[in-house]
């Protein structure tokens, strides 16, 4: 069960109280769950108790309760625990495991996170002139026929967003990075120098969502050479578990893997990661356990780039270990929590909401990337397997909400 489906069923146990008279309150579109903070339990958690509470003038506990009757044996939700001074906390069935989402999403594809949430509700947006309200504009509409709204831009609409003009970026080579641009910054902030967009490093967004994508591809590509596919499944020991590995910090590197002793000649070139210089065949990539580095690279390179992303004295993983990094839980989050994003950002008709959804999701792939391929000797295994389709499918949510923001997806970088 995804944040969204969740959120459809305490939307439902909602109106159930309020027809049976329980509540007098105005049922909402949609409710917001999260993660649990401090102090409560389960895997979700809800506050929609205590603002239901206000206009219902009951305690925020008897609402609490009084869902929680509704809620309890719902489909997906395998126990509802009240915390706090009403706090709803969801425990969602063991079925209902990360193989199950990522089959969902693949399953989907680059639609995944679409829903008919907003069907009935028509916008009619008046067309305007200004670049940056123009693609703003543009990407809302696609945002609520995404969630099942009739939108468009017609001359006679009557809706108008109002974003800071930005006239430099307008002037950027690549019409790619401008959109991007206009869209990453909230509609009241000015979007980044055009200077920073156009470099392809890990300080720049947008180059690193992109770059994310095609790791998602080469991915595929490499397990196809090594002989295997993707098939949701198990993702093997989690952290602290027996072969587990720790990930070293690497913000200094924006998370793209590569270790920070790395010379200044290779930041420089591995966004060609699959693409030897001049080469017109892609090189086998099995070494590198993914890195894609050209077969040519010099031999102390060669050495270090199987553990990129492990500092001194962290674990290594040795051949036939399948220990999983930490860094699958939080990129499973952002995937889970993709629907709610999408949802918000049209509704909100802020598309920035999205963009940073789709930094979140690429940084968490390229922490993983690390762990999804065999190293050396080491045999193909489920578990291998399990995690190309986690790869896979945070690739195809990756396309999916560059789509919509009307970017290329990139098959190479």
């Amino acid at each position: 069960m995804t944040p969204a489906e969740l959120s459809r069923t305490v939307v439902r146990a909602v109106r159930s109280v309020v027809d049976e008279g329980v509540l007098c309150v105005v049922v909402p579109d949609d409710v917001k769950v999260e993660r649990p903070r401090p102090g409560g339990g389960g895997d979700y958690a809800s506050a929609v108790a205590l603002k239901l509470a206000a206009a219902s003038g009951l305690a925020p506990r008897a609402v609490a309760e009084a869902l929680r009757g509704h809620l309890t044996g719902a489909p997906g939700v395998a126990r509802v625990d009240i915390t706090g001074p009403g706090f709803l906390n969801f425990t969602l069935d063991a079925e209902d495991g990360p193989h199950d989402l990522v089959r969902q999403v693949l399953a989907l594809g680059p639609r995944y996170g679409y829903g008919d949430s907003l069907a009935g509700q028509h916008t009619s947006f008046a067309p305007v002139g200004e670049p940056r309200a123009r693609a703003v504009t543009s990407v809302v509409v696609e945002l609520l026929r995404s969630q099942g709204a009739t939108a468009e831009i017609t001359p006679y609409g009557s809706e108008r967003l109002h974003v800071l003009p930005d006239p430099e970026t307008a002037h950027l080579a690549d019409p790619d990075a401008a959109r991007w641009a206009y869209l990453r910054a909230a509609a009241h902030d000015r979007p980044a120098p055009a200077a920073e967009l156009l470099a392809q490093r890990d300080s720049n967004p947008y180059f690193r969502v992109r770059y994310a994508y095609t790791r998602t591809r080469a991915l595929t590509r490499n397990a196809h050479d090594l002989g295997f596919t993707s098939a949701p499944g198990d993702l093997g020991s989690t952290e602290g578990a027996p072969g587990a590995t720790h990930r070293a910090p690497e913000r200094a590197s924006g998370g793209l893997g590569l270790p920070e002793s790395a010379p200044g000649g290779l930041r420089a070139t591995r966004r060609t990661p699959d693409r030897a210089p001049g080469a017109t065949h892609r090189a086998p990539e099995r070494a590198s356990g993914g890195l894609s580095l050209p077969e040519s690279a010099p031999g102390n390179l060669r050495a270090t780039r199987r553990t990129p992303d492990r500092g001194p004295g962290a674990t290594h993983r040795a051949p036939g270990e399948t220990g999983t990094p930490d860094t699958a839980t939080p990129l499973l989050t952002h995937l889970a929590d993709h629907p709610t994003v999408l949802l918000r950002a049209a509704r909100l008709a802020a598309p920035d909401r999205l963009a940073r959804q789709l930094e979140a999701l690429a940084d968490g792939v390229l922490d993983f990337q690390h762990c999804v391929l065999p190293l050396g000797d080491e045999k193909p295994s489920a578990a291998h397997r399990a995690r190309l389709a986690l790869a896979e499918a945070v690739g195809a949510v990756l396309a999916g909400g560059l789509s919509l923001f009307g970017i290329r997806v990139p098959e190479y970088l």
